[in-house]
């Protein structure tokens, strides 16, 4: 699988990233064993997890894994600050942020993170001590790059201007957003502010929350997310008249290259400028496979472009 660099640091991943959001729920041991194998064997090196997938659960999936089947090494691990309540403050106040770090790197059973995403804004607390967390963070040894969830543009840009005049070490390199062909909000303003100060989006989400693969046209499978009790909501919100129509076009385009939907849909995403690495989740490993064979796809311009209309 080919590597890109994020933004314009030096850290370097693999353009589909794999997400844990199910693991320790839907996912087990075993099942998230053979996806990160399979994952690693093709290639694959940005692996993105939080410690808000299942409350934890998907963090300590992940560690037993890594320590019992897939070298750290070949990883480029991705973390999502923690944000708890309790004495050492809430949100993004430092004491919040660096005691949610340290429990991640116990689940995960490893010294470093290579990402550490944290809120893009938190109003409740001064932005000088929200950088200050990473800057001891990344001193510490415990985190090697930092990032942002889902910020919007004026926040990117004012997170970059503060953390230049603090320091590199507090500098974001990345920006994880929900991205797709369902979803391009972030293209009014974040991604150009994104470009403007080189960093690099992880586009989550890229398959419409699995709508753009047509697996809901004609219904809700039993064995998707759809019809689970916990993620159909999330799904539901990408199932609108707007969604079906792009649908349509995105299984038209993969009839004509003689592909899947779900390359059409990926592929898009994934070679958009500033975009670093899209990150898919999967049911098991023979749907993970899926995704990866499309690193091997590349859409014509005028595909690129009938897709770009009738989603715009």
């Amino acid at each position: 699988m080919q590597k890109r660099r994020v933004g314009s640091s030096g850290l370097e991943v693999s353009r589909i990233g794999l997400g844990t959001l199910t693991w320790g729920a839907d996912t087990d041991v075993d099942a998230a064993t053979a996806q990160l194998t399979a994952f690693v064997d093709a290639g694959g090196s940005l692996v993105e997890t939080a410690d808000g997938y299942g409350d934890g659960l998907a963090q300590e999936t992940l560690g037993a894994v890594l320590a019992a089947s897939v070298p750290r090494e070949y990883l480029v691990i991705a973390g999502r600050a923690s944000q708890p309540g309790g004495p050492l403050g809430d949100g993004s106040a430092r004491g919040a942020l660096l005691a949610g770090l340290d429990a991640t790197l116990t689940r995960l059973g490893v010294d470093h993170l290579d990402l550490w995403q944290f809120p893009a804004w938190d109003p409740d607390v001064p932005l000088d001590e929200t950088l200050s967390a990473v800057q001891v963070a990344v001193l510490a040894g415990k985190v090697r790059y930092a990032g942002l969830v889902a910020p919007r543009g004026w926040q990117l840009a004012t997170v970059a201007e503060r953390g230049r005049a603090l320091g590199a070490l507090t500098v974001p390199v990345s920006a994880q957003v929900e991205y797709s062909l369902l979803a391009r909000d972030v293209e009014a303003e974040l991604v150009p502010a994104a470009l403007h100060h080189g960093v690099g989006l992880l586009a989550w989400a890229p398959l419409g929350r699995g709508v753009l693969t047509g697996k809901y046209a004609d219904g809700t499978p039993a064995d998707s997310r759809g019809a689970s009790a916990t993620l159909a909501p999330y799904v539901e919100e990408r199932r609108t008249e707007r969604s079906a129509r792009i649908v349509q076009a995105v299984l038209t385009a993969a009839d004509g290259l003689g592909t899947s939907p779900l390359a059409v849909a990926l592929a898009w995403v994934r070679d958009l400028p500033g975009v670093a690495s899209a990150v898919v989740g999967a049911r098991d490993a023979a749907q993970l496979a899926a995704s990866m064979a499309t690193d091997a796809v590349t859409l014509p311009a005028e595909i690129r472009a009938a897709l770009d209309d009738v989603s715009g």
